[in-house]
């Protein structure tokens, strides 16, 4: 009901529930072939329509589903405790030819390979935690590129921009929609001045890693490196506190913070509120230690910023949740417009998934004096299938239908290849 506004014509509305309901059943491919067959559909017309041509506000879409859940995930909720998490996500491609597709370094992948990269917003609370926004980064070369810019459909507003200018755009765009926060976390790529000063001048707390190499300005006005100020840190000073746990136990890690000097002040703020520090975890065994830059507009226990730098990792287990459960990297589309109205339908499949786990987590009141373990999206979406969510239409009728369709048009397909090699293999008169 409040997505029905963003679709200019019911069949619209209709066919993005029974995509929603394809990307929720138990399917070997999440395309748009597997999902009109199983949706019922005659052929992926309607489907691939949705995602090209048809008059779909999916700005709109996203930002619906992305209220709602939020409002359900931090309602009764103290601010403080709701984290705003940023990172970003990547999936593979065969071609150059997919909106923002190229030879670049992810993490999702393991290191450089021709990928789509996607910057994230996840919004998490203790009764929850959800995407609700993503960002398609276009790499500098791609996004200068004119002919590949017009062949993806990509509007011409639409330059390159970094990572965390990206990230910045979301957080903005969330705050703007009345999304609140008491902190904002990311990984390294995420700890620059320029979007930590953002998020301050929103009057937001946050804990965002920075590398072993950024440079720091003690209280003493002394310049260290991250890494040379970890090391001055006496053995006294660092804490060991659980930090949750997990299947095979607790984890715990040992901590400590240093007062520093900001750097990101914004033009016209008092700096004497602020409460900036470095956050140093030192891992019990190998002696690894991971910093984060911190700030707080008002004072807060080591035990707080741990607590959310804990919780990034909730944005993790959502890229995990999203492409297992709902096929966020199964899109197999090529254009601007459909990698966006496709991946906003995922979300909005997530959303709800996220919402209802929530919901089953309150009413399991006493479930653990039942030895059962908090109710899991993945396990929700088990008893969902063939209830809430319909079965797919595996008819021998249908299925035969499906059959002839696909050799038919992959025969056209082998005949459109053969031409054309035969035309590109010409010698030129």
């Amino acid at each position: 009901a409040r997505v029905a506004p963003c679709f200019a014509r019911r069949e619209t509305r209709l066919t993005c529930r029974d995509m929603v309901n394809g990307l929720l059943s138990e399917l070997e491919d999440y395309n748009c072939w597997t999902l009109a067959e199983a949706a019922g559909h005659a052929s992926p017309c309607r489907m691939q329509h949705l995602l090209s041509r048809a008059r779909v506000d999916e700005r709109r879409l996203l930002d619906a589903a992305a209220d709602w859940a939020a409002a359900h995930l931090t309602a009764g909720q103290d601010e403080d405790d709701v984290v705003l998490i940023v990172d970003e996500t990547a999936d593979e491609k065969s071609s150059a030819d997919c909106a923002g597709a190229a030879r670049q370094y992810s993490g999702t992948v393991g290191g450089i390979a021709m990928c789509q990269v996607a910057v994230t917003l996840t919004c998490a609370s203790p009764a929850g935690h959800a995407l609700i926004s993503r960002a398609l980064y276009l790499p500098a070369d791609w996004a200068a590129d004119e002919e590949r810019r017009e062949l993806a459909g990509v509007p011409d507003e639409i330059m390159f921009a970094t990572k965390p200018q990206l990230a910045g755009d979301l957080l903005q765009h969330a705050h703007d929609r009345g999304i609140r926060a008491g902190f904002t976390a990311g990984d390294e790529v995420y700890g620059g001045l320029e979007l930590r000063k953002g998020i301050r001048e929103r009057g937001i707390g946050y804990v965002l890693a920075v590398r072993s190499n950024y440079m720091v300005t003690m209280a003493s006005g002394r310049c260290l490196t991250v890494k040379t100020a970890a090391s001055l840190v006496k053995p006294a000073i660092w804490q060991r506190m659980r930090t949750g746990s997990a299947t095979k136990g607790a984890k715990d890690y040992h901590w400590a913070m240093i007062e520093i000097t900001p750097d990101d002040t914004p033009e016209g703020q008092d700096p004497g509120h602020a409460m900036p520090l470095l956050l140093l975890r030192r891992h019990r065994y190998t002696g690894t230690v991971s910093s984060f830059l911190c700030w707080s507009p008002r004072p807060v226990p080591l035990a707080k910023l741990v607590k959310v730098a804990v919780t990034r990792w909730r944005i993790e287990e959502d890229h995990q949740l999203s492409k297992q459960v709902s096929g966020l990297d199964s899109g197999q589309v090529t254009a601007w417009t459909s990698w966006h109205r496709r991946t906003a339908i995922s979300l909005l499949a997530c959303a709800f998934l996220a919402v209802a786990a929530a919901w089953q987590r309150t009413a399991d009141i006493g479930a653990s004096m039942l030895d059962l373990i908090p109710a899991t999206v993945p396990e929700l979406l088990r008893q969902l299938r063939g209830t809430v969510i319909p079965e797919p239409r595996r008819d021998k009728p249908h299925r035969d239908a499906w059959a002839l369709w696909r050799r038919r048009h992959q025969y056209g397909a082998q005949q459109a290849h053969q031409r054309w090699h035969a035309y590109a293999d010409e010698t030129p008169r």
